[in-house]
């Protein structure tokens, strides 16, 4: 489906400060759809002057919808919707006194225009599902008349208010609790969701004709709410925006827009949220991400200390072949503490695989015996990987590493220039492809990967095929030296 920006570029000549506006407008729109029960179309009026492309759609929460279809990406032709022909050549609110009939059912259609600044650039055509209807409640006239005096602002250019700042992350929804203040901030009506929400911070009696400021002050204590201007403002409806207050009951997101009908500010509609149980839950998941990011650094100081047990250990054998087992054992138990180490940094259960790769790098190139110097380099990127994943893949990239920098140079191999080892990683198709080459003396003569008895590469393979993988030993494709390739598959 088209979007909104892309369909007024290709269309219109709206600027893009117009289609800014547009996009706040459509962005906050939901609150009209669900006060007026009736659907929202913008219509965009043609650069050539034949028609109107529907730029977005918007159906309510709050009542049935009137189109059942998508209508987005649309063109309409001038003369089809006499309706929205005049709100935007007027620059008023037009209304039809008889419904049309879609589908068997009777739809009321009113075209409000929108203004931004002194130009009218596009119309919203707004669309009442009139099947079933009935005596409406208080809180339904309470939903019209706020939706008709947000209409009204809107073809005036007050709405939305380019002061509102808020980001609706939490944004509360009409449905939510609603609250209709007067121009000094009592409420003259309370939803019954709106009640519930308040009595939840302690609220006793009812809220109509008190001043809500002054019934917050009292329910919340100082330390638990934003500074006095924010709730003189945002409560009592003199600023758009939205807070987030509570005490020790309960927690809740308030959502202020004022209402300039005509120009001059006569009163405010306030949406609130009961965000307790959510505010609960993300308590509840820092205090897990910190609980695992502890045991994670706890597990790598385990491994330190057997890494260092077995490093003096090894300091006590005489005989060269037991000295070097615990050596490798060493290094394999520290490329897993490096893995850990780094999750235990991390607000996520994933890995910074280049990172983990650097560090390994480092480690092997500098702790490697070899009769030839050796520089390791790395090409390309693996990307973040899950735990599960990374701490496998550590200990194969490890050893591929480790028996490049000691196998593919033996003694006796010419000295005058550095090996060189270029770790290769890349990311396709769900396969991660890793493979470390060398310019070494290259493979023995008749080598098999599968007959090998290296303990090194029994270790890869089994790893390698834990993760589903697949393991090469080749020649280099290049020169001299030996190209290792394991591709596993990734998320």
């Amino acid at each position: 489906m088209p979007s909104l920006r892309p369909l007024a570029r290709a269309h219109t000549d709206l600027g893009d400060d117009d289609v800014a506006w547009l996009l706040r407008l459509v962005a906050d729109w939901q609150i009209v759809a669900d006060l007026s029960f009736a659907d929202l179309v913008l219509w965009l009026p043609a650069a050539d002057g034949s028609g109107y492309y529907a730029g977005a759609q918007m159906r309510p929460t709050t009542g049935p919808t009137a189109l059942v279809d998508d209508v987005v990406g649309n063109f309409m032709a001038v003369g089809r919707r006499p309706l929205v022909d005049a709100a935007l050549r007027d620059g008023r609110i037009a209304r039809e006194g008889d419904p049309e009939w879609r589908d068997d059912v009777p739809v009321r259609v009113e075209a409000i225009p929108v203004r931004r600044g002194e130009r009218l650039i596009a119309v919203v055509a707004r669309s009442t599902n009139l099947q079933g209807v009935r005596t409406p409640s208080r809180l339904e006239l309470s939903y019209l008349q706020a939706a008709s005096e947000l209409s009204q602002m809107i073809a005036r250019g007050g709405f939305p208010h380019p002061d509102d700042s808020t980001d609706h992350a939490d944004s509360p929804r009409v449905g939510d609790g609603f609250l209709r203040l007067d121009a000094e901030g009592r409420v003259v009506y309370a939803s019954p969701n709106a009640l519930s929400v308040y009595r939840r911070l302690g609220l006793v009696g009812d809220l109509t004709a008190r001043s809500l400021p002054e019934v917050t002050r009292e329910l919340v204590p100082p330390a638990m709410r934003v500074d006095e201007e924010v709730v003189t403002g945002v409560l009592g409806g003199r600023a758009p925006g939205d807070t987030e207050l509570g005490n020790a009951a309960a927690t809740i997101v308030a959502r202020s827009l004022p209402l300039a009908p005509a120009g001059s500010r006569t009163g405010a509609l306030v949406l609130l949220r009961d965000v307790t149980e959510l505010r609960r839950r993300e308590r509840e998941l820092v205090t897990k991400d910190a609980t695992i990011r502890e045991i994670h650094h706890r597990v790598k100081n385990n491994l330190q200390t057997v890494a260092a047990l077995l490093r003096l250990q090894a300091r006590r054998l005489s005989a060269p072949e037991g000295r070097l087992a615990l050596e490798e054992a060493v290094r394999r138990v520290g490329s897993i503490a490096v893995v850990h180490e780094t999750l235990s940094q991390a607000f996520e259960e994933s890995v910074d695989f280049d990172d983990v790769a650097d560090r390994l790098t480092r480690l092997v190139a500098d702790v490697g015996s070899t009769a030839r110097p050796v520089r390791a380099r790395r090409e390309g990127s693996f990307g973040a990987l899950d735990a599960e994943v990374a701490t496998p893949l550590a200990m194969v990239f490890t050893e591929l590493l480790q028996n490049a920098v000691e196998h593919a140079y033996p003694e006796g191999s010419p000295v005058a220039e550095p090996g060189s080892v270029t770790v290769r990683a890349g990311r396709a198709d769900g396969m991660l492809r890793l493979a470390v080459v060398d310019d070494g003396g290259g493979l023995p003569a008749g080598f098999s990967l599968e007959a090998s008895t290296s303990l090194g590469l029994s270790i890869v393979r089994t790893l390698v095929e834990e993760l589903g993988g697949s393991l090469r030993l080749l020649p280099r494709e290049d020169g001299p030296g030996t190209r290792a390739e394991v591709t596993v598959p990734v998320p």
